[in-house]
């Protein structure tokens, strides 16, 4: 079923956009939903962010009809052309109080500040925490709305890592929601994040853990409001090469003398023959450090077994599921 792009007259997307007489079939045969995007990422993965969200929740929709909104944090910083896009393509964020969404996905954004409330958005993204708690019957947090979510809610501070978490992680299940019915027993999930949310943290706040991973922590945990919070440390949206974007990025800003440490290889990412030629390239980086050097960088391949994708599939599904069920049950009775 196709995901119906909003805005005042519609965002132009003629791979999602249905014609008029599928438009008319499906407004008949099927209950509606309609889904906002709160999409705060960096310009680089703007419009990548988009279309992730537009994909899966095409493929998740099955026989229901899906409306979609896209916004943004005007205080998120962004270049000439990115604030162009917003501005052309996205419905205004002072709109949002006024839509009446089904569900809502609001997104991470690149931190400039080394704590959250010293963030140019933090006011406008806490407002909208406050918002979506009685205005949603559910609320997707990622990655840094998620750490933004829970200590504006509950004073949980995240704490930095080490080493930046990236990859493909197994994440098992830790209860039996209905977020993951269905699902396979391990999910395969990318995180990408310098900071966490400890489990310890959120169970005595009265947060719910549903999977997590050895290696990586805390997957995903959800708290029921008025509206169901379900918060992701990770990044089930991503596609396959969305960790291999970053990770180039990274490189390229080690080269340019933009962050001192070099990236760390993402975890059960690449196949064994690109980790080796990435090794030997980071040997070379480090003692010819020029921004020049990028063009050398090798051939990169995946690994086969990456599943990229298939988590988000079994996720958006069954959200789209349980937003319909609240759907049909605030139906008039006939």
């Amino acid at each position: 079923m196709p995901v119906l792009i909003d805005k005042d007259q519609g965002i132009s997307s003629p791979a999602l956009a249905p014609g008029e007489d599928e438009f008319a079939q499906s407004q008949r045969s099927s209950i509606e939903l309609t889904i906002g995007l709160i999409n705060n990422m960096p310009d680089p993965a703007l419009k990548a962010t988009e279309r992730q969200f537009m994909r899966l929740l095409q493929a998740a929709s099955g026989g229901k009809r899906v409306r979609f909104h896209c916004f943004s944090l005007p205080s998120v910083v962004r270049s000439p052309e990115a604030q162009w896009h917003v501005e052309t393509e996205y419905s205004d964020i002072s709109d949002l109080t006024s839509s009446r969404l089904d569900g809502l996905i609001v997104t991470g954004a690149e931190p400039l500040a080394p704590h959250l409330p010293l963030e140019p958005f933090w006011r406008d993204l806490v407002d909208i925490v406050d918002w979506a708690k009685d205005n949603t019957r559910s609320t997707i947090w990622s990655c840094l709305a998620a750490h933004a979510a829970v200590l504006h809610l509950d004073g949980i501070e995240r704490r930095r890592l080490q080493s930046k978490c990236s990859g493909i992680y197994g994440c098992e299940r830790v209860s039996h929601d209905p977020l993951i019915s269905y699902a396979p027993g391990t999910l395969k999930v990318p995180h990408s994040r310098l900071n966490e949310v400890t489990e310890s943290d959120l169970l005595a706040r009265g947060y719910q853990v549903v999977t997590r991973s050895k290696d990586a922590g805390v997957d995903i945990f959800v708290r029921q409001f008025s509206s169901r919070f379900v918060f992701f440390q990770g990044h089930p949206e991503y596609d396959a090469l969305s960790l291999q974007r970053e990770y180039l990025r990274d490189v390229g800003r080690f080269l340019s003398r933009e962050r001192d440490a070099y990236p760390a290889v993402p975890a059960s990412y690449f196949d064994a023959a690109t980790e080796d030629r990435l090794a030997r390239f980071e040997k070379r980086a480090r003692h010819q450090r020029h921004p020049a050097l990028a063009a050398d960088l090798p051939a990169l391949t995946l690994r086969s077994d990456i599943a990229a994708g298939t988590a988000a599939a079994v996720l958006f599904r069954n959200w789209l599921d349980d937003l319909a069920e609240g759907a049909v049950a605030a139906l008039p009775a006939r």
